[in-house]
């Protein structure tokens, strides 16, 4: 048995929807049952007992930059409210995305992870630009400069809400919203607390800090939140230290609104690598092993931004936001021959607006401009020669392989329009355009010779270094959604949107053997989503059928060069649904059937991969939770997680089988002041694999799934 402990608050989400009910409703709410509904999952609005009263709404500022409902969004957005993050207690964010529907994160080792939101899990060198990560609305890195594991620097720990968009269904975000959006939304000033702090201890010398803090004022309020981390992990050598800061200051006149916000966050990661061996993860032994100890990262981020907000004479709102971003990071790339390390990082200037107004009865447009300009580097040593054979000790030589520097400019324009044409037709529209600019300077010698200019043995050096040159993306995103209400609670939707990203630095400039030059196009992605959406005095639901077509896909051939004429289709079906059975007991479901396709002729060993399964992107995975609430600030949940069979390489030769888990959570708050948790993770100490994958020189290779772990933990609040 291992065990671990922590968490906050089982009894906030009351207290704040009472107060957020006129008090003449919340007489129909019984105490019990709106506990049950604040923690059921994401997307899931509470549902009133008595048939008549009006839902909660499920308030969203990811769609359109100002809160409004969600359920008028003609689209898939899901929300992970504040309790639900609080009862599942994540150690990593993956444990927390899994209820959410199309979101399929593949855990790494410590912090890291690869993304999937109505795709396959994403990998390669430019493959985070298939989703955007952002905090209250900042993408946590620039454009052209994401990282794979971004969404670490983000305080999900203590945040208030996580927003997803499911597609390309907006167009307020551009590059790299291509699959979607994970929008993490901090924490701001506590309303019913002044201070808090939360603790969480366990095996391998894991424990957990949580301290928040605030004052308010009349018209302004300062809030301060902090997370402390350490784990050396189940797997030798393999711990981390990680440390997340939030500070916020709040500001709300008549007309005036100011939002200031500085995100800081600090990892320190010893890292184990894939274990090797047909079905290894079997072996527990073999999964607490890592045959790659020297292996680390250490990123840095700090983000500061202000978001200002006016509203005119005749109801419109301007929105300004301008913000500073800062992030490095190094790291040693285990995974390559010759283990080299990385350091990259980045500066960022930018500001985003947008401008609200109504144009006529039922007529309202967004408009706004957003810009950004970056900085960002790239350098690649190597410390001693490439073990191995003599090839790739010729090929690989030690010292520099790659140092660069590029300067980005993204502008962008965009338009977004709703019009509620009568009671039951609402129509939305979007259209955004964005320019990219690139200034690659390469600051070692231009080619691919060895760092002193001789030549390398074989042919040449694996790495080849493009002599200095500029880039340009230009990319249109239009979207069109259709909604019609049944009723007050129930409404169905169509949408249209297309989604792109241009590629990213590292695919551009980081090349290999022969290729000089990265001829690239944008990544483009069609969609078509119809949906259903509503709730009811017992149950909320929302199902949407999906089918997309990627364009240009950036990959690396069998020649090593990076190239963009893949194509690929995707098509899903999505299902979440909550029921009360009664006050005391509830369930919810997340079910997720889709198909991710090669749609392009490519012969790999002797395989044409047309029409096969991208590899790792199983069919059917989903999770299903039931809960039971003795009392209204007590509960007890049953989580089951299910992860079907997917081929682990694209010649769909080898196949990881799947596996199904068991979680238990438990939150009891014996009074205001106090709240204690309990939360019991592969219930049946399941062997199996967060992540499987197949290579021609190690054949399969995983990430083992943690054993079975307790995680306990209690939180005092000064009120």
């Amino acid at each position: 048995m291992r065990v671990k402990t922590g968490g906050y608050g089982a009894g906030r989400c009351y207290r704040q929807t009472r107060r957020f009910l006129h008090s003449d409703l919340t007489h129909l709410l019984p105490r019990a049952a709106l506990a049950a509904t604040c923690t059921l999952g994401p997307a899931m609005p509470a549902a009133l007992a008595d048939e008549d009263a009006a839902a909660i709404e499920t308030l969203v500022v990811s769609a359109t930059r100002f809160e409004r409902d969600a359920s008028g969004i003609a689209g898939s957005i899901s929300q992970v409210p504040a309790d639900t993050i609080d009862l599942v207690g994540h150690v990593h964010v993956q444990e927390l995305l899994l209820r959410v529907p199309g979101v399929n994160l593949h855990r790494g080792n410590g912090q890291e992870y690869l993304p999937a939101i109505r795709s396959p899990v994403l990998s390669g060198a430019g493959a985070c630009g298939g989703i955007l990560t952002a905090e209250d609305g900042i993408p946590l890195r620039a454009a052209g400069f994401c990282n794979i594991n971004e969404l670490f620097e983000a305080h999900t720990e203590q945040a208030r809400r996580i927003e997803v968009i499911q597609g390309p269904g907006t167009a307020l975000y551009g590059s790299n919203a291509l699959h979607g959006v994970v929008n993490v939304i901090t924490p701001g000033v506590p309303e019913d607390y002044r201070s808090a702090i939360g603790i969480d201890a366990g095996p391998d010398d894991f424990r957990r800090l949580k301290l928040a803090a605030g004052r308010r004022g009349d018209d302004w309020g300062l809030g301060l939140n902090l997370t402390a981390t350490h784990d050396d992990g189940f797997r030798d050598d393999a711990g981390y230290d990680q440390q997340k800061l939030t500070l916020r200051y709040q500001y709300s006149g008549e007309r005036l609104s100011l939002d200031v916000g500085l995100s800081y966050s600090n990892l320190n990661q010893e890292t184990a690598g894939f274990i090797e061996g047909r079905n290894a993860y079997k072996s527990r032994s073999i999964s607490e092993s890592n045959a790659n100890p020297e292996a680390f990262r250490d990123a840095r981020a700090v983000r500061l931004w202000s978001r200002l907000e006016y509203s005119l004479d005749d109801g419109s709102r301007l929105q300004i936001t301008p913000y500073l971003r800062y992030t490095d990071m190094d790291f040693l790339q285990h995974f390559l021959p010759g283990d080299p390390l990385e350091q990259n990082g980045q500066k960022s200037l930018g500001l985003l607006s947008a401008y609200a107004f109504q144009a006529g009865a039922g007529l309202q447009l967004i408009a706004g401009v957003d810009a950004e300009f970056s900085q960002g580097f790239l350098q690649q040593d190597q410390d001693g020669p490439t073990a191995g054979s003599a090839f790739l000790r010729e090929t690989i030589p030690e010292g520099n392989h790659y140092d660069y520097e590029v300067d980005a400019t993204n502008v962008a324009p965009f338009l977004h329009l709703d019009w509620e044409i009568d009671p039951r037709f609402s129509l939305s529209a979007g259209v955004r355009y964005e320019s990219m600019r690139y200034d690659y300077d390469n600051l070692a010698l231009d080619g691919r010779s060895r760092d002193d200019g001789t030549s390398c043995g074989f042919g040449g050096c694996r790495y080849s270094r493009p002599a200095d040159r500029e880039d340009s993306f230009d990319n249109w995103s239009p979207k069109l959604g259709l909604s019609y209400r049944f009723s007050p609670q129930q409404s169905a939707y169509v949408n249209l949107s297309r989604g792109f990203r241009a590629p990213q630095a590292t695919e551009l400039y980081r090349l290999q053997r022969a290729q000089t030059v990265a001829d690239l196009d944008s990544e483009h992605l069609d969609s078509i989503e119809v949906g259903v959406k509503g709730s009811g005095d017992k149950f909320v639901y929302q199902l949407a059928a999906f089918a997309m077509q990627k364009d240009n896909v950036i990959f690396r051939d069998s020649d090593f060069f990076n190239v963009s004429d893949g194509q690929t289709t995707h098509r899903g079906l999505e299902a979440q649904l909550s029921y009360r059975f009664s006050p005391v007991l509830d369930a919810g479901i997340n079910a997720n059937l889709v198909r991710h396709q090669y749609d392009y002729r490519q012969i790999l060993n002797d395989i044409n991969i047309d029409g096969n399964d991208v590899d790792t992107a199983p069919r059917y995975f989903g999770t299903a939770q039931l809960g039971w609430q003795p009392l209204p600030a007590a509960r007890l949940e049953l989580e089951w997680v299910y992860v079907g069979p997917y081929y682990l390489e694209p010649e769909n030769l080898h196949e990881y089988s799947g596996h199904s888990l068991f979680n238990l959570r438990a939150n009891w708050s014996p009074n205001p002041r106090l709240g204690l948790f309990a939360r019991l993770t592969n219930l049946s100490n399941r062997k199996y694999a967060e992540r499987a994958d197949f290579t021609s020189f190690t054949q399969e290779r995983y990430f083992p799934g943690t054993p079975r772990t307790l995680v306990l933990g209690a939180q005092w609040r000064w009120l």
